[in-house]
């Protein structure tokens, strides 16, 4: 899968490429990552890439012309793969929009700065926009990473465990159920007995109950949108108890 990232400082990508699970996916040959510097597709001898917005009030504006020749010269007019704005007012980031994303072999990213940037390149360039969370951050350069990353993650061959991006948080909809890992003991504390018995149905068991119980006690509106089988139900059924009683994990 390829990436081409448009960025007014993709040297605060660069670093996160070179480590762990993306720099193994890029020695493979199963991700690449383009960075392209945005004020290098400027024409002035300042290599201006903002200016104040029309109409007034705070803040700069990112200009259309530099954001237009970067992408067209790399990708073409139009563009040949979707175009994505990371922007607070952009669609939801979420597990399912990853899997929607990693279908395709192609995508660019765009990188916005200081107020915004220029709505023409929304109306005309920009094929998707994303969101990552109801709050606001400098730039669009961590978003950027975000969505490379869990995206990698979906690429077949790129994960140890050809089934591990399965078993992620939200990847079916529910939280991840718990880890262990030796010693069997630590402080007294021991591992869940069922972990250690070699019994792979109870053990499978195990985890998809732990993963619902965790699941309703920190993001039951998850459960409202997740199919669910009759075990599934009867367990959860379960949990609702009198104050007195305690929940059953097992």
């Amino acid at each position: 899968m390829r990436f081409d990232v448009f960025s007014l400082f993709p040297s605060v990508i660069q670093p996160y490429l070179e480590i762990s699970i993306l720099q193994r996916a890029i020695q493979n040959g199963l991700l690449e990552v383009h960075l392209h510097d945005i004020r290098s597709f400027t024409t002035d001898k300042h290599h201006i890439t903002d200016d104040a917005p029309f109409g007034g009030g705070g803040g700069m504006v990112m200009k259309p012309e530099p954001i237009f020749t970067a992408v067209e010269s790399v990708l073409g007019s139009p563009p040949s793969c979707p175009v994505i704005l990371l922007t607070p007012q952009g669609r939801t980031y979420t597990q399912q929009v990853a899997a929607e994303l990693a279908r395709y072999p192609h995508l660019a990213l765009l990188c916005g700065r200081y107020e915004g940037i220029d709505e023409r390149v929304r109306e005309h360039l920009v094929t998707d926009e994303i969101s990552i969370g109801d709050y606001v951050l400098t730039g669009g350069e961590l978003p950027a990473l975000i969505l490379i990353d869990s995206i990698t993650r979906l690429i077949p061959g790129v994960l140890g465990d050809p089934d591990g991006a399965q078993d992620d948080s939200f990847a079916s909809g529910l939280l991840e159920y718990p880890h262990y890992t030796r010693p069997a003991e630590f402080r007294g504390w021991r591992v869940p007995e069922v972990l250690l018995s070699g019994n792979h149905a109870e053990i499978a068991r195990w985890r998809r109950q732990q993963a619902l119980l965790r699941t309703w006690k920190r993001r039951p509106d998850l459960l409202e949108k997740t199919e669910l089988s009759d075990s599934d139900r009867r367990f959860l059924a379960s949990l609702i108890k009198p104050e007195n009683d305690t929940p059953t994990s097992s």
